[in-house]
Protein backbone atom coordinates (compact mmCIF):
# COMPACT_ATOMS: atom_id res chain seq x y z
CA UNK A 1 0.00 0.00 0.00
CA UNK A 2 2.83 2.19 1.05
CA UNK A 3 4.25 1.72 -2.58
CA UNK A 4 1.23 2.60 -4.54
CA UNK A 5 0.98 5.45 -2.18
CA UNK A 6 4.40 7.06 -3.39
CA UNK A 7 3.41 6.07 -6.96
CA UNK A 8 -0.23 7.88 -6.47
CA UNK A 9 2.21 10.97 -5.07
CA UNK A 10 4.67 10.78 -8.10
CA UNK A 11 1.61 10.82 -10.38
CA UNK A 12 0.00 13.73 -8.48
CA UNK A 13 2.86 15.89 -8.42
CA UNK A 14 3.48 15.48 -12.22
CA UNK A 15 0.12 16.07 -12.40
CA UNK A 16 0.01 19.39 -10.34
CA UNK A 17 3.79 20.45 -12.32
CA UNK A 18 2.12 19.80 -15.82
CA UNK A 19 -1.10 22.45 -15.51
CA UNK A 20 -3.44 19.71 -16.24
CA UNK A 21 -5.68 20.01 -13.20
CA UNK A 22 -6.87 23.57 -14.40
CA UNK A 23 -7.63 22.52 -17.78
CA UNK A 24 -9.69 19.86 -16.24
CA UNK A 25 -11.16 22.66 -13.89
CA UNK A 26 -13.05 23.87 -16.69
CA UNK A 27 -14.82 20.51 -17.66
CA UNK A 28 -15.26 19.31 -14.30
CA UNK A 29 -15.66 20.77 -10.55
CA UNK A 30 -13.20 19.47 -8.37
CA UNK A 31 -13.96 18.89 -4.58
CA UNK A 32 -12.46 21.99 -2.58
CA UNK A 33 -9.18 19.41 -0.85
CA UNK A 34 -8.53 17.91 -4.06
CA UNK A 35 -7.79 21.56 -5.25
CA UNK A 36 -5.54 22.22 -2.21
CA UNK A 37 -4.23 19.48 -2.35
CA UNK A 38 -2.55 20.34 -5.79
CA UNK A 39 -2.26 23.98 -5.44
CA UNK A 40 -0.22 22.56 -2.58
CA UNK A 41 2.15 20.17 -5.06
CA UNK A 42 2.08 23.04 -7.85
CA UNK A 43 3.43 25.67 -5.38
CA UNK A 44 6.69 27.40 -6.61
CA UNK A 45 6.57 25.12 -10.06
CA UNK A 46 7.25 26.72 -13.15
CA UNK A 47 4.31 25.41 -15.45
CA UNK A 48 5.53 26.22 -18.87
CA UNK A 49 1.94 25.48 -20.37
CA UNK A 50 -0.07 28.07 -18.20
CA UNK A 51 0.74 31.02 -20.18
CA UNK A 52 1.37 29.11 -23.56
CA UNK A 53 -1.32 30.48 -26.60
CA UNK A 54 -2.77 26.78 -26.93
CA UNK A 55 -5.69 24.98 -26.60
CA UNK A 56 -7.24 22.83 -23.88
CA UNK A 57 -6.22 19.82 -26.13
CA UNK A 58 -2.74 20.99 -27.11
CA UNK A 59 -1.47 21.78 -23.79
CA UNK A 60 -2.73 18.15 -22.42
CA UNK A 61 -1.61 16.43 -24.83
CA UNK A 62 1.96 18.10 -24.60
CA UNK A 63 1.77 17.55 -20.24
CA UNK A 64 0.66 14.13 -21.35
CA UNK A 65 3.56 13.12 -23.15
CA UNK A 66 6.17 15.10 -21.01
CA UNK A 67 4.90 12.69 -17.91
CA UNK A 68 5.49 9.92 -19.78
CA UNK A 69 4.56 6.36 -21.21
CA UNK A 70 1.83 5.05 -18.88
CA UNK A 71 0.21 8.87 -19.66
CA UNK A 72 0.40 8.67 -23.87
CA UNK A 73 -1.75 5.47 -23.46
CA UNK A 74 -4.13 6.78 -21.25
CA UNK A 75 -4.55 10.17 -23.33
CA UNK A 76 -5.21 7.51 -26.14
CA UNK A 77 -7.37 5.71 -24.35
CA UNK A 78 -9.25 8.72 -22.68
CA UNK A 79 -9.80 10.09 -26.99
CA UNK A 80 -12.38 6.90 -26.85
CA UNK A 81 -14.28 8.55 -24.13
CA UNK A 82 -15.95 11.62 -25.22
CA UNK A 83 -18.43 11.04 -22.60
CA UNK A 84 -15.98 11.71 -19.80
CA UNK A 85 -14.05 14.65 -21.13
CA UNK A 86 -16.20 16.50 -24.27
CA UNK A 87 -15.78 15.63 -27.53
CA UNK A 88 -13.81 18.49 -28.87
CA UNK A 89 -10.88 17.21 -25.94
CA UNK A 90 -11.48 13.78 -27.60
CA UNK A 91 -11.04 14.80 -30.75
CA UNK A 92 -7.31 17.15 -29.59
CA UNK A 93 -6.13 13.68 -27.76
CA UNK A 94 -6.92 11.96 -30.87
CA UNK A 95 -3.78 13.38 -32.42
CA UNK A 96 -1.73 12.46 -29.41
CA UNK A 97 1.58 11.59 -30.76
CA UNK A 98 2.65 8.02 -29.45
CA UNK A 99 6.92 8.78 -30.65
CA UNK A 100 9.44 8.20 -27.88
CA UNK A 101 13.44 7.80 -28.40
CA UNK A 102 14.35 4.45 -29.64
CA UNK A 103 16.60 2.10 -27.76
CA UNK A 104 19.87 1.02 -29.24
CA UNK A 105 20.25 -1.94 -31.79
CA UNK A 106 22.44 -3.35 -29.41
CA UNK A 107 19.41 -3.84 -27.43
CA UNK A 108 16.87 -4.77 -29.75
CA UNK A 109 19.65 -7.51 -31.26
CA UNK A 110 20.07 -9.07 -27.70
CA UNK A 111 16.27 -9.13 -27.21
CA UNK A 112 15.63 -11.00 -30.61
CA UNK A 113 18.16 -13.79 -30.18
CA UNK A 114 16.61 -14.55 -26.33
CA UNK A 115 13.30 -14.62 -27.60
CA UNK A 116 13.22 -16.48 -30.72
CA UNK A 117 16.80 -18.14 -30.55
CA UNK A 118 19.80 -17.55 -31.77
CA UNK A 119 19.15 -20.24 -34.70
CA UNK A 120 16.15 -18.23 -35.72
CA UNK A 121 17.91 -14.92 -35.48
CA UNK A 122 20.71 -16.42 -38.08
CA UNK A 123 17.46 -16.33 -40.25
CA UNK A 124 16.79 -12.63 -40.03
CA UNK A 125 19.15 -10.57 -42.92
CA UNK A 126 19.88 -6.92 -43.61
CA UNK A 127 18.12 -5.28 -40.41
CA UNK A 128 17.27 -1.80 -39.99
CA UNK A 129 17.49 1.03 -37.73
CA UNK A 130 14.03 1.62 -35.97
CA UNK A 131 11.85 2.74 -38.16
CA UNK A 132 9.27 3.93 -35.66
CA UNK A 133 9.31 3.92 -31.65
CA UNK A 134 6.47 4.95 -29.87
CA UNK A 135 5.50 4.28 -25.54
CA UNK A 136 5.35 0.50 -25.82
CA UNK A 137 7.54 -1.07 -29.24
CA UNK A 138 10.04 -0.01 -31.72
CA UNK A 139 9.77 -1.30 -35.35
CA UNK A 140 12.64 -2.86 -37.88
CA UNK A 141 12.70 -3.74 -41.26
CA UNK A 142 14.41 -7.18 -42.15
CA UNK A 143 14.70 -9.71 -44.75
CA UNK A 144 14.05 -13.48 -43.08
CA UNK A 145 14.08 -17.34 -44.62
CA UNK A 146 10.78 -18.96 -43.91
CA UNK A 147 10.24 -22.88 -43.68
CA UNK A 148 10.49 -22.98 -47.09
CA UNK A 149 13.78 -21.41 -47.73
CA UNK A 150 12.19 -18.10 -49.89
CA UNK A 151 13.49 -14.79 -48.18
CA UNK A 152 10.39 -12.67 -47.20
CA UNK A 153 10.81 -8.99 -46.26
CA UNK A 154 8.87 -8.43 -42.91
CA UNK A 155 8.34 -6.22 -40.26
CA UNK A 156 9.52 -6.93 -36.55
CA UNK A 157 7.86 -5.10 -33.80
CA UNK A 158 10.00 -5.21 -30.53
CA UNK A 159 8.90 -4.02 -26.54
CA UNK A 160 10.42 -1.73 -25.00
CA UNK A 161 13.34 -3.16 -22.47
CA UNK A 162 11.52 -3.26 -18.74
CA UNK A 163 8.19 -1.74 -19.84
CA UNK A 164 5.74 -4.61 -18.57
CA UNK A 165 6.73 -3.70 -15.01
CA UNK A 166 6.49 -0.27 -15.66
CA UNK A 167 3.08 -0.47 -16.89
CA UNK A 168 1.91 -2.51 -14.07
CA UNK A 169 2.90 -0.51 -11.45
CA UNK A 170 1.15 2.50 -12.93
CA UNK A 171 -1.56 1.62 -13.96
CA UNK A 172 -1.96 0.11 -10.12
CA UNK A 173 -1.95 3.63 -9.11
CA UNK A 174 -4.48 4.53 -11.56
CA UNK A 175 -6.71 1.98 -10.26
CA UNK A 176 -6.75 3.37 -7.12
CA UNK A 177 -7.23 7.32 -8.77
CA UNK A 178 -10.48 6.41 -10.54
CA UNK A 179 -11.66 4.61 -6.69
CA UNK A 180 -10.42 7.96 -5.27
CA UNK A 181 -12.77 9.85 -7.92
CA UNK A 182 -15.66 7.62 -7.61
CA UNK A 183 -15.36 7.86 -4.09
CA UNK A 184 -15.45 11.82 -4.41
CA UNK A 185 -17.16 12.80 -7.64
CA UNK A 186 -20.44 11.00 -7.33
CA UNK A 187 -21.08 11.92 -10.73
CA UNK A 188 -18.39 10.13 -12.05
CA UNK A 189 -19.93 6.91 -11.07
CA UNK A 190 -22.07 6.53 -13.99
CA UNK A 191 -19.26 6.63 -16.51
CA UNK A 192 -17.70 3.86 -14.43
CA UNK A 193 -14.39 4.67 -14.29
CA UNK A 194 -12.96 2.00 -12.55
CA UNK A 195 -14.60 -0.09 -15.13
CA UNK A 196 -12.46 1.93 -17.36
CA UNK A 197 -9.21 1.85 -16.20
CA UNK A 198 -10.26 -1.92 -15.82
CA UNK A 199 -10.51 -2.22 -19.70
CA UNK A 200 -7.48 -0.17 -20.44
CA UNK A 201 -5.24 -2.39 -18.08
CA UNK A 202 -6.91 -5.45 -20.46
CA UNK A 203 -6.00 -3.60 -23.43
CA UNK A 204 -2.28 -2.85 -22.46
CA UNK A 205 -1.68 -6.04 -20.88
CA UNK A 206 -2.38 -7.67 -24.44
CA UNK A 207 -0.15 -5.32 -25.79
CA UNK A 208 2.43 -6.34 -23.72
CA UNK A 209 2.34 -9.60 -25.17
CA UNK A 210 3.18 -9.82 -28.66
CA UNK A 211 1.91 -13.30 -29.10
CA UNK A 212 -1.51 -11.82 -28.55
CA UNK A 213 -1.45 -9.62 -30.87
CA UNK A 214 0.15 -11.79 -33.72
CA UNK A 215 -3.38 -14.33 -32.68
CA UNK A 216 -5.75 -11.34 -33.34
CA UNK A 217 -3.99 -10.52 -36.72
CA UNK A 218 -4.48 -14.08 -37.75
CA UNK A 219 -8.19 -14.36 -36.99
CA UNK A 220 -8.86 -11.08 -38.60
CA UNK A 221 -6.93 -12.41 -41.44
CA UNK A 222 -8.75 -15.58 -41.08
CA UNK A 223 -12.47 -14.03 -40.85
CA UNK A 224 -11.77 -11.44 -43.77
CA UNK A 225 -9.58 -13.57 -46.47
CA UNK A 226 -12.33 -13.83 -49.03
CA UNK A 227 -12.96 -9.61 -48.61
CA UNK A 228 -12.38 -7.43 -51.50
CA UNK A 229 -9.82 -4.61 -50.92
CA UNK A 230 -8.90 -5.66 -47.43
CA UNK A 231 -5.67 -7.52 -47.00
CA UNK A 232 -4.38 -8.31 -43.63
CA UNK A 233 -0.38 -8.99 -43.30
CA UNK A 234 0.57 -12.72 -42.84
CA UNK A 235 2.33 -13.45 -39.30
CA UNK A 236 5.35 -15.49 -39.35
CA UNK A 237 5.21 -17.42 -35.92
CA UNK A 238 8.99 -18.87 -36.41
CA UNK A 239 9.82 -15.37 -35.19
CA UNK A 240 7.23 -13.98 -33.17
CA UNK A 241 7.01 -14.77 -29.62
CA UNK A 242 5.89 -12.77 -26.10
CA UNK A 243 8.32 -9.45 -26.92
CA UNK A 244 8.66 -10.00 -30.29
CA UNK A 245 6.12 -9.79 -33.85
CA UNK A 246 7.21 -10.38 -37.13
CA UNK A 247 4.76 -9.80 -40.01
CA UNK A 248 4.62 -9.47 -43.84
CA UNK A 249 6.00 -5.71 -44.80
CA UNK A 250 3.57 -3.60 -46.22
CA UNK A 251 4.33 -2.69 -50.01
CA UNK A 252 2.27 0.47 -50.61
CA UNK A 253 1.76 3.68 -48.35
CA UNK A 254 -0.06 5.59 -45.64
CA UNK A 255 -4.14 6.24 -46.11
CA UNK A 256 -3.06 9.85 -45.64
CA UNK A 257 -0.87 10.03 -48.59
CA UNK A 258 -3.21 11.44 -50.75
CA UNK A 259 -0.72 11.94 -53.89
CA UNK A 260 0.09 8.05 -53.98
CA UNK A 261 -3.74 7.64 -54.40
CA UNK A 262 -3.59 10.42 -57.22
CA UNK A 263 -1.46 9.13 -58.96
CA UNK A 264 -2.12 5.53 -58.90
CA UNK A 265 -6.05 6.72 -59.94
CA UNK A 266 -7.52 5.12 -56.69
CA UNK A 267 -10.85 5.70 -56.32
CA UNK A 268 -11.43 8.09 -53.66
CA UNK A 269 -15.26 7.80 -52.98
CA UNK A 270 -14.95 4.19 -53.26
CA UNK A 271 -12.00 3.45 -51.03
CA UNK A 272 -13.83 5.75 -48.30
CA UNK A 273 -16.55 3.14 -48.88
CA UNK A 274 -13.81 0.31 -47.95
CA UNK A 275 -12.69 1.72 -44.87
CA UNK A 276 -16.54 2.25 -43.22
CA UNK A 277 -18.07 -0.89 -45.44
CA UNK A 278 -14.65 -3.17 -43.85
CA UNK A 279 -14.89 -1.88 -40.01
CA UNK A 280 -19.12 -2.32 -40.37
CA UNK A 281 -18.54 -6.14 -41.63
CA UNK A 282 -15.99 -7.00 -39.12
CA UNK A 283 -18.23 -5.45 -36.12
CA UNK A 284 -21.68 -6.87 -37.38
CA UNK A 285 -20.85 -9.83 -39.52
CA UNK A 286 -17.70 -11.19 -37.51
CA UNK A 287 -17.86 -9.56 -33.95
CA UNK A 288 -14.24 -9.21 -34.21
CA UNK A 289 -12.98 -5.93 -35.40
CA UNK A 290 -9.53 -3.65 -35.59
CA UNK A 291 -10.30 -1.19 -32.82
CA UNK A 292 -7.53 1.49 -33.68
CA UNK A 293 -8.60 1.95 -37.48
CA UNK A 294 -6.90 5.45 -37.20
CA UNK A 295 -5.04 6.92 -40.48
CA UNK A 296 -1.55 5.97 -38.79
CA UNK A 297 -2.54 2.01 -38.74
CA UNK A 298 -4.31 2.16 -42.60
CA UNK A 299 -2.50 1.29 -45.71
CA UNK A 300 -3.31 0.75 -49.35
CA UNK A 301 -1.02 -0.83 -52.15
CA UNK A 302 -1.52 0.26 -55.69
CA UNK A 303 -4.96 -0.90 -55.99
CA UNK A 304 -6.38 0.14 -53.55
CA UNK A 305 -6.65 -2.14 -51.09
CA UNK A 306 -6.80 -1.73 -47.72
CA UNK A 307 -4.30 -2.89 -45.33
CA UNK A 308 -4.25 -2.85 -42.14
CA UNK A 309 -1.23 -2.60 -39.18
CA UNK A 310 -0.90 -2.37 -35.26
CA UNK A 311 -3.67 -5.07 -33.42
CA UNK A 312 -2.95 -4.47 -30.29
CA UNK A 313 -6.43 -2.81 -29.87
CA UNK A 314 -9.12 -5.34 -30.80
CA UNK A 315 -13.00 -5.48 -30.19
CA UNK A 316 -15.51 -8.42 -29.78
CA UNK A 317 -18.91 -8.30 -29.76
CA UNK A 318 -21.38 -10.93 -28.95
CA UNK A 319 -24.09 -11.87 -31.28
CA UNK A 320 -27.10 -10.28 -28.94
CA UNK A 321 -24.82 -6.84 -29.18
CA UNK A 322 -24.36 -6.95 -32.30
CA UNK A 323 -27.73 -7.34 -33.51
CA UNK A 324 -28.49 -4.39 -30.95
CA UNK A 325 -25.77 -2.61 -32.83
CA UNK A 326 -27.25 -3.26 -36.05
CA UNK A 327 -30.73 -2.76 -35.48
CA UNK A 328 -29.87 0.79 -33.92
CA UNK A 329 -28.16 1.85 -36.63
CA UNK A 330 -30.27 0.75 -39.27
CA UNK A 331 -33.52 2.38 -37.12
CA UNK A 332 -31.18 5.46 -37.40
CA UNK A 333 -31.09 5.23 -41.40
CA UNK A 334 -35.27 4.25 -41.57
CA UNK A 335 -35.68 7.26 -38.93
CA UNK A 336 -37.52 5.12 -36.89
CA UNK A 337 -36.80 6.46 -33.42
CA UNK A 338 -39.14 4.27 -31.60
CA UNK A 339 -37.41 1.20 -33.12
CA UNK A 340 -34.23 2.18 -31.99
CA UNK A 341 -35.96 3.14 -28.34
CA UNK A 342 -37.48 -0.41 -28.22
CA UNK A 343 -33.59 -1.79 -29.09
CA UNK A 344 -32.47 -0.39 -26.33
CA UNK A 345 -34.34 -0.93 -23.79
CA UNK A 346 -34.22 -4.83 -24.87
CA UNK A 347 -30.59 -4.70 -25.17
CA UNK A 348 -31.39 -3.04 -21.44
CA UNK A 349 -29.18 -0.10 -22.18
CA UNK A 350 -31.65 2.04 -20.59
CA UNK A 351 -33.81 1.46 -17.07
CA UNK A 352 -37.30 -0.73 -17.87
CA UNK A 353 -38.91 1.91 -16.23
CA UNK A 354 -37.93 4.38 -19.21
CA UNK A 355 -40.58 6.10 -21.01
CA UNK A 356 -40.24 4.60 -24.91
CA UNK A 357 -42.35 7.60 -26.16
CA UNK A 358 -39.85 9.84 -24.11
CA UNK A 359 -36.59 8.46 -25.50
CA UNK A 360 -37.86 8.23 -28.87
CA UNK A 361 -38.44 12.13 -28.93
CA UNK A 362 -34.75 12.62 -26.98
CA UNK A 363 -33.51 10.27 -30.21
CA UNK A 364 -35.46 12.30 -32.98
CA UNK A 365 -33.69 15.43 -31.29
CA UNK A 366 -30.58 13.81 -32.52
CA UNK A 367 -31.81 12.51 -35.75
CA UNK A 368 -33.58 14.74 -37.34
CA UNK A 369 -30.83 17.72 -37.25
CA UNK A 370 -28.43 15.47 -38.96
CA UNK A 371 -30.77 14.63 -41.93
CA UNK A 372 -31.54 17.76 -42.02
CA UNK A 373 -27.78 18.62 -42.79
CA UNK A 374 -25.42 18.45 -45.91
CA UNK A 375 -23.68 15.48 -45.87
CA UNK A 376 -20.27 17.00 -45.23
CA UNK A 377 -21.66 19.01 -42.53
CA UNK A 378 -22.29 15.70 -40.46
CA UNK A 379 -20.25 14.85 -37.43
CA UNK A 380 -20.25 11.51 -36.31
CA UNK A 381 -17.99 13.21 -32.96
CA UNK A 382 -21.16 15.49 -32.46
CA UNK A 383 -23.46 12.81 -33.16
CA UNK A 384 -21.98 10.35 -30.22
CA UNK A 385 -21.59 13.75 -27.82
CA UNK A 386 -25.30 14.25 -28.11
CA UNK A 387 -26.05 10.86 -27.44
CA UNK A 388 -23.85 10.57 -24.64
CA UNK A 389 -25.85 13.53 -23.40
CA UNK A 390 -29.45 12.02 -23.64
CA UNK A 391 -28.33 8.64 -22.25
CA UNK A 392 -27.31 10.70 -19.04
CA UNK A 393 -30.62 12.21 -18.46
CA UNK A 394 -32.32 9.04 -18.80
CA UNK A 395 -29.95 7.61 -16.75
CA UNK A 396 -28.32 5.23 -19.25
CA UNK A 397 -24.75 3.27 -17.67
CA UNK A 398 -21.99 3.58 -20.05
CA UNK A 399 -21.65 0.44 -21.94
CA UNK A 400 -17.57 -0.13 -21.21
CA UNK A 401 -17.46 -3.53 -24.00
CA UNK A 402 -19.07 -1.38 -26.51
CA UNK A 403 -16.48 1.91 -25.84
CA UNK A 404 -13.79 1.01 -28.16
CA UNK A 405 -16.61 0.17 -30.99
CA UNK A 406 -17.90 3.44 -30.24
CA UNK A 407 -14.73 5.48 -30.78
CA UNK A 408 -13.90 2.96 -33.66
CA UNK A 409 -17.11 4.49 -35.79
CA UNK A 410 -16.42 8.19 -35.16
CA UNK A 411 -12.90 7.51 -36.01
CA UNK A 412 -13.74 5.27 -39.15
CA UNK A 413 -16.04 8.05 -40.40
CA UNK A 414 -13.25 10.73 -39.89
CA UNK A 415 -11.28 8.75 -41.93
CA UNK A 416 -13.38 7.85 -44.64
CA UNK A 417 -14.18 11.73 -45.11
CA UNK A 418 -10.73 12.93 -45.39
CA UNK A 419 -10.59 10.77 -48.44
CA UNK A 420 -13.86 11.23 -49.58
CA UNK A 421 -15.60 14.69 -47.91
CA UNK A 422 -18.87 13.81 -49.30
CA UNK A 423 -18.94 10.42 -47.76
CA UNK A 424 -22.29 9.51 -46.55
CA UNK A 425 -21.81 7.32 -43.71
CA UNK A 426 -25.74 6.16 -44.10
CA UNK A 427 -26.13 5.62 -47.25
CA UNK A 428 -22.65 3.61 -47.15
CA UNK A 429 -23.60 1.19 -44.31
CA UNK A 430 -26.99 0.22 -45.18
CA UNK A 431 -26.49 -2.30 -47.41
CA UNK A 432 -23.87 -3.93 -45.28
CA UNK A 433 -26.48 -3.89 -41.96
CA UNK A 434 -29.79 -5.00 -44.61
CA UNK A 435 -27.76 -7.92 -45.88
CA UNK A 436 -26.81 -8.93 -41.96
CA UNK A 437 -29.81 -8.18 -40.11
CA UNK A 438 -31.91 -10.04 -43.54
CA UNK A 439 -29.73 -13.22 -43.15
CA UNK A 440 -29.83 -12.99 -39.00
CA UNK A 441 -33.83 -13.14 -39.27
CA UNK A 442 -33.99 -15.58 -41.67
CA UNK A 443 -35.84 -18.97 -41.34
CA UNK A 444 -32.66 -21.27 -41.75
CA UNK A 445 -30.78 -19.06 -39.54
CA UNK A 446 -32.89 -18.92 -36.82
CA UNK A 447 -33.57 -22.81 -36.87
CA UNK A 448 -29.68 -23.21 -36.98
CA UNK A 449 -29.80 -20.96 -33.92
CA UNK A 450 -32.66 -23.25 -32.41
CA UNK A 451 -30.55 -26.50 -33.06
CA UNK A 452 -27.19 -24.76 -31.14
CA UNK A 453 -29.24 -23.67 -28.85
CA UNK A 454 -30.90 -26.82 -28.08
CA UNK A 455 -27.78 -28.94 -27.91
CA UNK A 456 -26.49 -26.53 -25.32
CA UNK A 457 -29.48 -27.12 -23.11
CA UNK A 458 -29.98 -30.71 -23.76
CA UNK A 459 -26.57 -31.45 -22.46
CA UNK A 460 -27.47 -29.12 -18.90
CA UNK A 461 -30.45 -31.64 -18.67
CA UNK A 462 -28.46 -34.19 -16.18
CA UNK A 463 -28.44 -31.10 -13.85
CA UNK A 464 -32.31 -30.33 -14.00
CA UNK A 465 -33.08 -32.80 -10.50
CA UNK A 466 -30.58 -31.15 -8.40
CA UNK A 467 -31.19 -27.38 -9.63
CA UNK A 468 -34.82 -28.10 -8.65
CA UNK A 469 -34.06 -29.25 -5.20
CA UNK A 470 -31.54 -26.70 -4.56
CA UNK A 471 -34.75 -24.28 -5.44
CA UNK A 472 -37.12 -25.93 -3.56
CA UNK A 473 -35.14 -26.08 -0.48
CA UNK A 474 -34.56 -22.42 -0.82
CA UNK A 475 -38.22 -21.76 -1.28
CA UNK A 476 -38.79 -23.94 1.88
CA UNK A 477 -36.54 -21.75 4.05
CA UNK A 478 -38.01 -19.17 2.87
CA UNK A 479 -41.37 -19.74 3.90
CA UNK A 480 -40.27 -21.38 7.26
CA UNK A 481 -38.55 -17.78 7.50
CA UNK A 482 -35.09 -19.25 8.12
CA UNK A 483 -33.87 -16.80 5.95
CA UNK A 484 -34.45 -13.36 7.08
CA UNK A 485 -34.84 -10.57 3.60
CA UNK A 486 -33.26 -7.90 4.92
CA UNK A 487 -29.96 -9.48 6.20
CA UNK A 488 -26.95 -10.14 3.84
CA UNK A 489 -29.08 -13.58 2.54
CA UNK A 490 -30.80 -11.02 0.32
CA UNK A 491 -28.08 -10.81 -2.50
CA UNK A 492 -27.83 -14.76 -1.85
CA UNK A 493 -31.75 -15.21 -2.58
CA UNK A 494 -31.29 -12.69 -5.30
CA UNK A 495 -28.83 -15.12 -7.20
CA UNK A 496 -31.27 -17.63 -6.70
CA UNK A 497 -34.03 -16.26 -8.22
CA UNK A 498 -31.83 -15.34 -10.76
CA UNK A 499 -31.21 -18.68 -11.36
CA UNK A 500 -34.46 -19.51 -10.89
CA UNK A 501 -35.58 -17.62 -13.71
CA UNK A 502 -33.40 -18.23 -15.72
CA UNK A 503 -33.57 -21.95 -15.57
CA UNK A 504 -37.69 -21.21 -16.16
CA UNK A 505 -36.87 -19.51 -19.28
CA UNK A 506 -34.54 -21.97 -20.82
CA UNK A 507 -36.99 -24.95 -20.39
CA UNK A 508 -38.91 -22.80 -22.20
CA UNK A 509 -36.54 -22.15 -25.44
CA UNK A 510 -35.37 -26.06 -24.80
CA UNK A 511 -39.40 -27.24 -24.92
CA UNK A 512 -39.59 -25.04 -28.69
CA UNK A 513 -36.20 -25.94 -29.57
CA UNK A 514 -37.29 -29.65 -29.28
CA UNK A 515 -40.69 -28.72 -31.44
CA UNK A 516 -38.49 -27.41 -33.89
CA UNK A 517 -36.40 -30.14 -34.19
CA UNK A 518 -38.99 -32.97 -34.57
CA UNK A 519 -40.87 -30.93 -37.09
CA UNK A 520 -37.45 -30.71 -39.00
CA UNK A 521 -37.30 -34.59 -38.39
CA UNK A 522 -40.40 -35.57 -39.39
Amino acid sequence: MIKKLILIFKISYKLAKSGIIEIVEEYHQLPTPIKWFFKILNFNQNNSLKNVNLSAGEKISIALQEMGTTFIKLGQFLATRPDIIGANLADELEKLQDKLPPFSMYEAKEILKKEIGIENFNKIKDITEPVAAASIAQVHFAKVLNAEGDTKEVAIKILRPGIEKKFNEELEALMLLANIAELFLPKTRRLRLIETVYLLREITSVEMDLRFEAAAANELLENTKNDNNFIVPNIYWDFTSQRVLTLDRIVGSSIRDMAFIETNAIDKKKLAADVIQSFLKQAVRDGFFHGDMHQGNLFIDKTGNLIPVDFGIMGRIDENNRRYLAEILYGFIQRDYKKVAEVHLEAGLIPKETSIDEFSQALRSIGEPIFGQKIKDISGGNLLAQLFKVTEKFNMHTQTQLLILQKTMVVVEGVARKIYPETNIWEVSKPILEDWLKNYKSPKTNINRAIRLSKELLEKIPDLPSFLDRANYALKMIAEGKINLNTGNHTQLELEKQKFKMFRNNFIILVLGSIILINLIF
